[in-house]
């Protein structure tokens, strides 16, 4: 039993190391796109053949004349393999929380059902995680596969937050709570919640992957005479005409001014959306911990908001253009808490 208990212990320590270093792989993916550092490496897993980057004047001609549609740029190339190495990790502990809990799920001692499916499937989402940062390189930047790897980035960290979740409800003493009826239906729109802000995040990856960010760069609306330059027949065409590099992006001005209106809208849509959900919840709720948690999603909302109007006010800073992507996934985690707190009420009040 004290050996199980261990082991239980790894795991969780696992599955929290594994949740910051997703955060810290999403903000390096967010680093190196908006460097312009995703081809900083014209191959994969390597980096001109090598698993660092070319700095000698021998290895960079070597490199030069290997790829020579594509000279060193060791700045670049580092933000790419860096990247690379904190991603790789990812999967490796990844790999060791899916045979632990194997382990701790099939042992004959275990006196708690550890989740078992829930860590294989992150296990092979991060496998195709891997696929997609290949094609990234392998396909230059198509922005569908860019938008895929941002998505599948944001994924993992979320089904590790839910796994976390999972074990501290499976391992602790289950004690309780008062049953809120009135909170039930509140459950059904925290997962309406939940796709609204994916779309919204999708839409955020659309609009970076074809280099759309800044198309409009004035506030509330677009400048000029934007409502004629609207094109959504071809600004949301998954499979793109062929080229030989998508980097820098391939649309039209009025189609990545269409794709950047669209993300405007969703942004409205999602605020109104999680704003009412958090404010009817804080009403309703007397739970302390509720309460915490409808707090939380509005000030990581606001604070969301404030660096989105910040990255058209002074031009797409970078470090406000990574904090957006890392306030985005804090956003979702806080909506997940959220929407799991009210569904083990509404499970507590059917087995009442």
């Amino acid at each position: 039993m004290i050996e199980q208990d261990k082991h239980s212990q790894t795991l969780t320590r696992l599955v929290l190391i594994s949740l910051l270093l997703a955060m810290v792989v999403i903000g390096l993916g967010a680093y190196t796109r908006l460097t312009h550092a995703g081809l900083g490496c014209p191959d994969w897993p390597t980096c001109y053949g090598l698993i660092d980057v070319p700095e000698t004047s021998i290895q960079i001609a070597a490199a030069e004349q290997a790829y020579p549609e594509r000279p060193v740029e060791p700045a670049k190339a580092w933000n790419e393999m860096i990247h690379r190495y904190f991603a790789g990790s990812l999967g490796l502990l990844i790999a060791a929380i899916a045979l632990l809990s194997l382990r701790l799920r099939y042992s004959k001692n275990s006196s708690f059902r550890y989740p078992l499916f829930l860590p294989l499937s992150i296990l092979c989402l991060v496998i195709f995680q891997a696929a997609l940062g290949m094609w990234t390189v392998t396909l230059k930047l198509m922005p569908i596969v860019v938008m895929g790897h941002l998505l599948g980035g944001f994924t993992t960290l979320c089904l590790l937050f839910l796994l976390y979740l999972r074990i501290k409800a499976t391992t602790r003493t289950q004690r309780k709570s008062q049953v809120e009826l009135p909170l039930k239906k509140y459950t059904r729109y925290a997962f309406v919640g939940i796709t609204i802000l994916t779309a919204q995040i999708a839409l955020g990856g659309w609009t970076s992957s074809n280099y759309a960010a800044m198309s409009c760069v004035e506030l509330p609306i677009c400048q000029g005479d934007w409502l004629s330059d609207l094109n959504f027949a071809q600004s949301f065409e998954l499979i793109p005409p062929e080229q030989d590099s998508y980097e820098f992006g391939h649309l039209a001005h009025n189609e990545r001014v269409t794709i950047h209106v669209t993300h405007r809208l969703g942004a409205i849509i999602t605020s109104i959306f999680l704003t009412w959900l958090a404010v009817s919840i804080f009403i309703k709720t007397s739970t302390a911990l509720t309460k915490k948690s409808a707090i939380a999603l509005l000030v990581l909302l606001v604070i969301q908001i404030s660096l989105g109007v910040s990255n058209i006010w002074f031009s797409l800073p970078l470090n406000v253009a990574v904090a957006h992507n890392l306030v985005a996934a804090c956003l979702m985690l806080s909506l997940i808490t959220l929407t799991y707190q009210l569904k083990q009420n509404s499970e507590e009040s059917l087995n009442e």
